[in-house]
């Protein structure tokens, strides 16, 4: 009998990946080196002054943030926390922790057997939806309170002023922030691309997914199946990373501004935004402790049967 291979421990695999730490810290030392010294160039220089990081706003745009936008933006934080949590699991994890199947009665019938999912899925699903009714209320509300205007560039100068704010973030030089008037340049990209490409493209992708498509469903002609999950994933990885780089950001450029910004819909530098902002940490935390199968079973239960 020829022996058995060796089983590699969850341990020596994270070793094979420790090198990845100080490479990354050899790269981004050589990024803000290669920045600073092309700060000193004279052509750049000239480059910085005639594109400082910020394009105008239209006439008529918004001053401050709402506090609704600041509801707005704790709902989608711990919806898309949550999202990202069950979609990995989804992906990642060998036996489902239970099933869930539909009630075929009451609004929503249908001729065929209900098909019986995970309740990973069932519980990254029902995410889903609140995400999307969040995202809908919100579209509504920027597009007629006209803050849409500080979301969506007008202007062709964004692209080189968000350069120049990329320059500047490199060098660690920050540039200087004022986003209670408005955005830097690559902010503004990186919010419209949030707001208006990857949440459409993180639901219609996720939409094609469902396992509530006929077999030979026509959508298979425009949209297949193989397409949205080579589209979904990735969404996802971009969703991780604005994150980290958005939160790394927002706390190394004046946390205690950018907290009251968002969380107490005011500018100043006081604590009462940093209070509402750990207030949601703790609400965080107890939902992502709250998503095991003890809590999640009696909810899946109310709308439709939980299986082994």
């Amino acid at each position: 009998m020829s022996p058995s291979p060796a089983r590699t421990s969850p341990r020596s695999r994270w070793l094979k990946l420790a090198w990845m730490v100080p490479a990354a810290l050899l790269i981004l030392a050589g990024v803000v080196l290669a920045a600073r010294w092309l700060r000193d160039t004279p052509a750049l220089q000239d480059f910085l002054s005639r594109y400082p990081g910020f394009s105008e706003l239209p006439d008529g745009a918004p001053v401050g943030i709402p506090a609704w936008v600041g509801w707005q933006h704790f709902l989608n934080s711990l919806l898309i926390l949550l999202i990202i949590r069950s979609g990995w699991l989804i992906r990642t994890r060998q036996r489902p922790i239970g099933s869930w199947t539909r009630n075929n009665k009451g609004l929503i019938r249908t001729r065929n057997q209900p098909k019986k999912i995970s309740l990973d899925l069932w519980f990254h699903l029902s995410l889903d939806v609140l995400w999307v009714l969040n995202g809908l209320i919100f579209y509504v509300l920027i597009f007629a309170t006209g803050h849409w205007m500080r979301l969506v560039p007008t202007s062709w100068d964004v692209f080189p002023n968000a350069a120049s704010t990329a320059l500047q973030y490199a060098s660690l030089e920050w540039p200087l922030e004022n986003g209670w008037v408005n955005y830097n340049s690559l902010q503004l990209l990186s919010y419209f691309a949030v707001v208006f490409i990857a949440a459409p493209l993180a639901i219609i992708s996720g939409l094609r997914m469902s396992p509530s498509w006929p077999a030979k469903a026509r959508i298979n002609r425009f949209l297949r199946i193989e397409t949205a999950r080579a589209v979904h994933f990735p969404v996802m990885a971009f969703f991780v990373l604005f994150i980290i780089v958005h939160v790394t950001l927002v706390l190394t450029t004046g946390a205690l501004r950018n907290l009251n910004h968002m969380y107490a819909a005011t500018d100043g530098t006081g604590w009462t935004g940093f209070w509402f902002f750990a207030a949601s940490l703790v609400v965080m935390v107890v939902a992502w402790v709250a998503a095991r199968p003890v809590f999640l079973r009696p909810v899946a239960g109310l709308m439709g049967k939980v299986g082994r």
